[in-house]
């Protein structure tokens, strides 16, 4: 007997036929004595469609005003796909329920729309399942102290997913995607791309982090706090997927960096002419964060040394930049800064992997490989096991496979 969640994205349910399709599949692998819990996300394009439906009422609803009422309305997208499947189970004679995120015990913070979470009282699941019921589970939300639902971010379900798996101490927690696995780029753009049969949870972090859509960030991090195995597979085939766990037990470890990560959704935004004193930095990156707007590189570079006057360059989700340019807005009229400029056409792309540790050149190869593909750096930034460069988001197609070339080269 085994205790399984699974969780299938909204490609896999976009459809009435392919969420039959997805109980058939379930039902057919299920031992008799399984326990599966089945956390889904919503149907196909339903979440743009319901911003789509927002954005009638105002261009821009993530507004902070609206936050709390476009919680309101994502949610119900994941409402709907667990109601159907949790009829396809019970027409094909399986007993099954439907839980929203409240209703499984999943409790986060009140930071709408980016909602983290705090902690899972799975009692109500573990009722079900002993009942013989699957427990079919909405992804993507929760609710917060004051029962309002709260979602947790784009691909938010995995994090669902991978916590709930924890919290119920399961035996395996299986990731169903449209791809079948984890690659060394992205096999959209890279034709010879390689999947892995492993991953650790430090480099898929890195990886996901920096633009690697596969997994949320958060979801992986879920899983090196539980210390639980997720296992990443199609939705569509039976084949292995890739493991992400603790340490490798099966791939060779000779490889210099394990895969190339790329962000086409990153705004840059430049606040010139700012003085060189102390406390100013703080003044700009506590506005952003009392806005719950992350920042990732950041470059500070001296304009005139003689008047003291420097330059604060960085980058954050695209998603984020209309409230991102207001808060700076204000900050820089603060400041005395000479100006704010955005620029929209950037993108990050990345190398990642802990053999990069002690491997001296790697960075140099990575730079190299941009240089010779005509691609020229805007920001380099590092960390122990990862190299990011912002460039030209026209040219991030070339660079990827200009990138992955070097480091990956046919055999």
């Amino acid at each position: 007997m085994a205790l399984v969640v699974k969780k299938f994205g909204g490609s896999s349910v976009a459809t009435t036929e392919k969420i039959m399709s997805v109980a058939k599949r379930i039902l057919g692998e299920k031992k008799p004595d399984d326990k599966i819990v089945v956390v889904v996300s919503a149907m196909g394009d339903s979440t743009d469609n319901l911003i789509k439906l927002a954005e009638g009422i105002d261009e821009e609803p993530y507004k902070a005003g609206y936050s709390r009422e476009l919680d309101m309305l994502l949610t119900t997208g994941e409402q709907v796909s667990i109601a159907l499947l949790a009829m396809a189970f019970q027409k094909l004679g399986q007993p099954a329920i439907s839980l929203t995120g409240g209703m499984v015990g999943m409790r986060t913070n009140s930071v709408h729309t980016k909602g983290r979470i705090l902690g899972i009282s799975p009692e109500r699941v573990h009722e079900e399942l002993d009942k013989g019921k699957v427990v079919v589970v909405a992804g993507f939300q929760g609710v917060d102290r004051f029962g309002d639902p709260v979602t947790l971010g784009r691909g938010g379900s995995d994090t669902s997913a991978v916590a709930l798996a924890g919290a119920l101490k399961a035996d395996a927690c299986e990731i169903y995607t449209d791809v079948d696995g984890v690659y060394s780029a992205d096999p959209r753009i890279v034709k010879n791309a390689k999947k892995m049969r492993e991953i650790t949870y430090f480099e898929m972090l890195e990886m996901a982090r920096l633009g690697a859509g596969v997994m949320q960030p958060r979801s992986v991090e879920m899983g090196q706090y539980f210390n639980m195995p997720i296992h990443v597979r199609s939705t569509f085939t039976d084949k292995p997927g890739t493991i992400i766990r603790e340490d490798y037990t099966l791939e060779e470890k000779d490889f210099e960096i394990r895969g190339v990560a790329h962000d086409q959704k990153v705004a840059k935004i430049a606040v010139l002419a700012v003085s060189n004193t102390p406390g100013i930095a703080h003044k700009i990156f506590a506005a952003l964060a009392d806005a719950n707007i992350d920042v990732d590189m950041i470059v500070q570079s001296i304009r005139n040394i003689d008047k003291n006057i420097t330059d604060m360059v960085f980058t954050i989700a695209l998603d984020d930049l209309p409230e991102a340019k207001k808060v700076v807005d204000k900050v820089a009229e603060e400041i005395d800064a000479g100006t704010v400029l955005v620029e929209e056409d950037v993108a990050k792309v990345s190398i990642v992997g802990a053999g990069m540790l002690g491997s001296p050149g790697i960075a140099a190869r990575m730079f190299g490989a941009l240089a010779h593909a005509g691609i020229n750096i805007d920001i380099i930034s590092t960390s122990e096991i990862s190299v990011s460069c912002l460039i030209k988001g026209s040219q991030i197609t070339e660079a990827v496979n200009a990138i992955h070339d070097e480091f990956f080269p046919d055999k």
